[in-house]
């Protein structure tokens, strides 16, 4: 590894930080279209609601292809009312991990989102890639990372992932059967699963930084959220986690690292343990196909 990398990781390792040894700040990412989904609406306000009465300040990423028209945007709207900070998910949410998107390609979606959003009063110039991947060759990575820096974006990483869009599907199949019994069974399984992601991400930053840094999740907008949100939350402050505004996260030197390992993307944590040389990381970090079996044991699936 260079010597600067190893250099940076010292620095973060040794680096004094302020208030919780275990705090974690919400992120939502996409948004919902009422065009396409009925419920749009309802499940934004759920969501809102529940940060509302828990008294939590989020930051949301919307992407145009999740949000749609007026309508939608109007969604994301109610998110900045509420005082929650509005980044930049791209207009039509294409991996920087593909050959087949280049840095120009990418740039011009960064460009139309911030068109859309860029006027509302929570919006601030920071980039939360697509699929967690920004670029699977090293040019790709450093011009993007070039232009940011030329743009003053800054990114948004996540140091703890979750699978939340899978269980997501899961939920929404099993609301449509009217199966109560088995939503009851995938509620424990979900909040299992965000507390099992966050200890792991935690544990792993121990390991590769020498300390617990200021976490950032992510999650999404979506139905499940909307309805357990509140039940995740509960669980994480039983276990000790302290939830925090992502502007104080964000702070954390952490954030400030650029991991140069390829391809570029996935936790931040994870991408500096790699770089650190940890070994059996699996790729991709989070993925429906890890959380399949249990889900299915569990018989809630076809």
């Amino acid at each position: 590894m260079p010597l600067r990398s190893r250099l940076l990781i010292l620095l973060l390792a040794t680096m004094p930080l302020l208030g919780q040894a275990a705090s974690i700040a919400l992120t939502f990412d996409d948004g919902l279209d009422p065009a396409k989904t009925p419920h749009a609406a309802a499940w934004n306000e759920g969501l809102l609601m529940q940060l509302r009465a828990m008294e939590i300040q989020a930051m949301i990423f919307p992407s145009l292809r999740h949000t749609g028209g007026p309508a939608g945007r109007a969604l994301v709207a109610q998110w900045s009312r509420d005082g929650h900070a509005v980044g930049n998910h791209t207009s039509r949410h294409r991996s920087l991990g593909s050959a087949s998107v280049s840095v120009s390609d990418f740039v011009s979606d960064v460009k139309e989102a911030e068109a859309a959003f860029g006027d509302l009063p929570t919006w601030r110039k920071r980039l939360r890639f697509p699929y967690l991947k920004e670029g699977e060759t090293a040019t790709k990575r450093d011009d993007m990372r070039a232009w940011m820096a030329q743009n003053q974006y800054e990114p948004a990483p996540v140091s703890v992932d979750t699978s939340d869009w899978y269980f997501n599907e899961v939920f929404l199949s099993l609301s449509a059967q009217g199966e109560d019994g088995r939503l009851s069974v995938l509620r424990r399984l979900y909040v299992e699963h965000i507390l099992s992601r966050a200890a792991y991400y935690d544990d792993l930053a121990s390991k590769t930084l020498g300390r617990s840094p200021r976490h950032v999740l992510l999650l999404h907008v979506n139905a499940i959220n909307a309805r357990w949100l509140g039940d995740v939350v509960a669980a994480l402050r039983k276990q000790g986690w302290a939830i925090i505004a992502p502007a104080e996260a964000f702070g954390d030197p952490m954030y400030a690292a650029r991991p140069l390992v390829l391809p570029a993307g996935e936790s931040v944590v994870w991408s500096l343990a790699k770089q650190s040389g940890v070994v059996d990381l699996r790729y991709p970090a989070e993925d429906a196909r890890y959380e399949e079996p249990q889900l299915r044991a569990a018989g809630l699936l076809p």
